[in-house]
């Protein structure tokens, strides 16, 4: 079992097996540790690949954010940040697979990330669309796994739905680890900064968060959110509780969940037809 996991490890940290735009990152990478570096430098190179900038362009003017008619990609660096922009585009090929071959998962992602950003702005959190950002990538290593271990993938649908158990316990009898573990080996190689690979990697698991359990803690409570109210498919049948250390960390309270709750199944339309706008 020990030999599957390291095998997945090492095809998830080999970058060129994956299906990434390396020229172009490496090039907004390097700009961005300049300090000299302006916005408009950055948006250039981003906006040399007109397929990469329809994709950011299109996600920044998702329901996730809460933006409408972001135009440029400047504006897009301006109004999401420089991180939030560069995790768009290294996620946008593998989304792009998820929106045609798992429509589901990909509502499911959308949903979360709407629910993230409303918490972060109800409880007045920084950073929100970094949350959101972190909420949208959560699952990404259940894409992963679609695309690198479609056997195994099959495996754990069948083990999910006839033991009754959740996906990650099911990806851990068949790969030994889960989408949250290949999550984190994801974000490494992408060399995503700590504040989205954390929430991505300890979305189950708010305890594991050192550095960013706040973050950590929305996207916890966005998917148990989104699960409950039936908003794509996540591959679970349940909906997981939310964990005691993720309730205090934010500091909720019954009431302001059932807000939080209400303004969500709201935005949840919004998404649908967006998801609907894409597939067409």
């Amino acid at each position: 079992m020990d030999e599957k996991r390291n095998e997945l490890k090492k095809i998830i940290m080999d970058t060129k097996t994956l299906p990434t735009l390396p020229g172009v990152i490496n090039k907004l990478n390097s700009l961005s540790e300049n300090e000299k570096s302006s916005v408009q430098e950055m948006a250039k190179i981003v906006s040399s690949d007109q397929v990469l900038s329809a994709r950011i362009l299109r996600l920044a003017n998702s329901p996730s954010y809460g933006f409408y008619r972001v135009s440029t990609i400047s504006n897009a660096m301006i109004l999401l940040g420089v991180n939030v922009v560069k995790s768009l585009a290294l996620s946008s090929s593998i989304f792009e697979i998820m929106e045609k071959n798992s429509v589901g998962l990909w509502e499911h992602s959308l949903g979360v990330g709407v629910a993230a950003n409303l918490i972060a702005r109800k409880l007045t959190l920084p950073e929100c669309e970094e949350i959101a950002t972190a909420a949208l990538l959560h699952d990404i290593g259940k894409v992963i796994i679609s695309l690198k271990c479609s056997e195994a993938e099959t495996a754990i649908r069948r083990a999910v739905r006839e033991q009754n158990i959740y996906s990650r316990e099911a990806e851990r009898q068949v790969l030994d680890t889960d989408h949250a573990e290949i999550g984190a080996w994801l974000s490494k190689s992408w060399f995503l900064p700590d504040k989205l690979s954390e929430p991505i990697a300890c979305h189950h698991d708010v305890a594991l968060s050192m550095n960013h359990r706040i973050k950590t803690s929305v996207v916890h409570i966005a998917d148990a959110i989104i699960k409950a109210s039936g908003f794509g498919n996540s591959g679970d049948i349940y909906v997981p509780q939310i964990q005691k250390i993720a309730w205090d960390t934010l500091k909720l309270n019954d009431q302001l969940l059932a807000e939080i709750v209400e303004e969500v199944e709201d935005k949840l339309i919004e998404v649908k037809n967006f998801s609907l706008e894409l597939q067409n």
